[in-house]
């Protein structure tokens, strides 16, 4: 099975990603288009010139990785896709052959903690706009709703959540999913030393959040105008 998870920024798509990298039976790929969206688009990311240099970024072929032969010879391929990635120019039909799932987190989280890693960001930066797009086309592909599943609830309890996804997708639940070893991996993308830090020093999924984040006026309106979005999504999550 091939899993493309799509996600935004700072929702909690790292730490899934090692959660199904530890399961021992499922290769991972970290973001797969973004080096193709920073070339095609020329936006100023962090590290952007290191990472159009290391990655792949012919979105062609990394559309055709994603559908081809499973690496490592595993029984699962996990990818996590950034929505804001896949920008019009790609050809999206890649994603009928994959079992695609929809991670969200509420905008106010998003933009708080994007705001500490890259500041001044726009509704287009976080992804929520997008990501209620690709829903829409892949639930007209199924004919049904895709999967959803919501970050708030993996902190809240990450092994009810985990197993509910996992039963979703008709994969076995395992503990291993819960916990991960701290420190870079191998398969983390070439901009993980700026994006990664708090989930390099973790094992496992973090405590459930607190009370939503207070934002400064600009912020907040990123975030109401993201809200209805996130709320579209919400409606569907397991």
């Amino acid at each position: 099975m091939k899993i493309a998870m799509w996600s935004g920024p700072r929702n909690l798509s790292t730490a899934m990603m090692y959660a199904f990298a530890a399961r021992g039976d499922c290769a991972v790929w970290d973001e797969p288009f973004y080096a193709a969206y920073l070339r095609e688009t020329g936006i100023d990311h962090p590290m952007r010139d290191q990472i159009v240099e290391a990655h792949e970024d012919d979105p062609a072929l990394i559309a055709a990785a994603c559908i081809g032969e499973i690496p490592q010879e595993q029984s699962l391929f996990y990818q996590k896709h950034m929505t804001l990635h896949m920008i019009p120019q790609f050809d999206r039909q890649f994603m009928r052959s994959l079992t695609n799932v929809f991670l969200i987190r509420h905008p106010a989280r998003v933009v708080a903690s994007y705001a500490k890693k890259r500041e001044g960001p726009t509704l287009a930066d976080i992804g929520f706009v997008q990501q209620a797009e690709l829903f829409a086309q892949a639930a007209d592909w199924l004919g049904e709703p895709p999967l959803v599943i919501d970050s708030a609830d993996i902190r809240a309890n990450p092994r009810a959540a985990l197993s509910r996804l996992c039963a979703a997708l008709t994969i076995p639940f395992t503990d291993n999913m819960l916990h991960w070893p701290a420190g870079p991996k191998p398969f983390d993308g070439v901009w993980a030393p700026h994006w990664y830090g708090a989930v390099h020093r973790s094992t496992g999924f973090e405590d459930p959040e607190g009370s939503l984040p207070e934002l400064p006026p600009e912020y907040q309106a990123i975030v109401d105008e993201a809200l209805p979005f996130y709320e579209k999504l919400t409606a569907h999550k397991i």
